[in-house]
């Protein structure tokens, strides 16, 4: 059964993206992640983001609720898209069985992937950094300044990021967002390189 919402609370926009709660990684992929995070949940409490802006309660695993779509192509549907990335449920299953560092042991069959903060970013982190995900490195592309390249073909996933059917009030901004974020990751103190998902 899907988790009910919690709390009917809203979440607040923000500003500026929040910090990730994951520790060490790539700076590239951690400015690019919290880049798709203004475009997709640019809130005060991203990784407990609904669509439409309630909050959820339980993270212990993807809340898998579904909300009707009020606006856009999609308007009349609903969306389970939930977190600072905005997981469809079946998204999550799918990348979390890959990439979730702490996945449930192989005979505790009901237990799901953990939905918390630090899990959505290192299954983010490890899947943006995966060239047989996407066919090309998306880090060594950041380090060329290729970013819109990165944009345009991230928008088939996040398609908040532009080119594509749901542009929003932020996707013109991505590239300045991405240079403010990169050089905030980049003089970040105590970060890992490479990521140690251990540490998150």
């Amino acid at each position: 059964m899907p988790e009910r919402v919690g709390q009917p609370e809203q979440a607040s926009w923000v500003e500026y993206p929040e910090p990730l709660v994951m520790r060490g990684g790539d700076p590239h992929i951690r400015a690019l992640m919290r880049t798709i995070s203004a475009s997709e949940s640019n809130m005060d409490e991203p990784y407990r983001l609904l669509y439409g802006g309630k909050l959820a309660e339980d993270l212990s695993r993807h809340p898998d609720i579904c909300v009707e779509i009020v606006a856009g192509p999609n308007v009349g549907d609903c969306t389970t898209a939930a977190g600072r990335y905005q997981f469809l449920t079946t998204t999550w299953e799918a990348k979390a069985e890959e990439y979730h560092p702490n996945p449930p042991a192989w005979f505790d069959v009901w237990r799901e992937y953990s939905f918390q903060p630090e899990y959505q970013d290192a299954v983010v982190h490890s899947w943006l950094s995966d060239p047989s995900a996407w066919g090309v490195d998306i880090s060594e592309m950041l380090r060329q300044d290729r970013l819109d390249e990165v944009l345009y073909m991230l928008s088939g996933t996040w398609t908040s990021l532009g080119y594509g059917i749901e542009t929003n009030s932020m996707s013109s901004y991505l590239p300045q967002i991405y240079s403010a974020m990169l050089e905030e990751e980049l003089n970040q103190t105590g970060a890992t390189f490479p990521f140690d998902p251990g540490r998150s």
